[in-house]
């Protein structure tokens, strides 16, 4: 098994849910967090229960490390309207996010490496960068000497994950379009985010 494989089953287990919801889970055979003292868990306090839920945001997203989540969330808090859906659009506008959302990859981690290693393009140009903000009306696709890897061919024939209404595909060309900036409750996150602790939690 993987380092990362790894990393990302103990992410499952110390928040204690099935953060991706895939069947493959451990959590759902072992429903604790890992080491010798994982079932003995004692009752969170307030400001845990607020690091639990800005821990489970930024873990779903992969490899977001705590810099870069807390620059999303300041983002969001300077601009206007209510800074939890801010947060979420931010978050959700993110390259390697829409190119998981678009199912071209089977899982997020794959996703931020896929972008990485220069298989997208952007309204006709490659973008290697998986925190590229992606705008309303932007073409996302897949670039033609990429579309036979294995992940891809993976992800697109499998029914575990559906696209959101905010985005469009075509799995004939490969491309896709992100059609509007999603609310939380457009997406399917299979485990419930609460931004509005994660805003108390940096508001302590």
């Amino acid at each position: 098994m993987s380092k990362r494989l790894e990393t990302k089953y103990k992410i499952d287990r110390r928040l204690g849910v099935n953060l991706w919801g895939r069947p493959k889970s451990p959590i759902n055979a072992r429903g604790y967090a890992p080491g010798q003292h994982g079932q003995n868990r004692k009752k969170p306090t307030e400001y845990g229960i607020q690091l639990q839920a800005k821990q489970k945001l930024k873990g779903y997203y992969g490899s977001i490390g705590e810099k870069q989540f807390r620059k999303l969330f300041q983002e969001a808090e300077r601009r206007r309207g209510d800074t939890g859906e801010n947060l979420i659009e931010l978050l959700e506008r993110r390259l390697d996010s829409v190119v998981y959302r678009l199912c071209f990859v089977p899982t997020v981690f794959a996703s931020r490496q896929f972008v990485n290693h220069g298989h997208v393009k952007v309204n006709g140009k490659r973008v290697n960068i998986a925190s590229y903000q992606v705008k309303d009306g932007d073409m996302i696709e897949v670039r033609e000497r990429s579309r036979q890897i294995p992940i891809v061919l993976e992800a697109t024939q499998s029914s575990e994950r559906s696209v959101p209404d905010y985005l469009e595909v075509d799995y004939k060309s490969m491309k896709g379009k992100f059609v509007r900036a999603p609310k939380l409750m457009d997406v399917p996150y299979p485990v419930q985010m609460e931004p509005n602790l994660v805003i108390e939690f940096y508001s302590r």
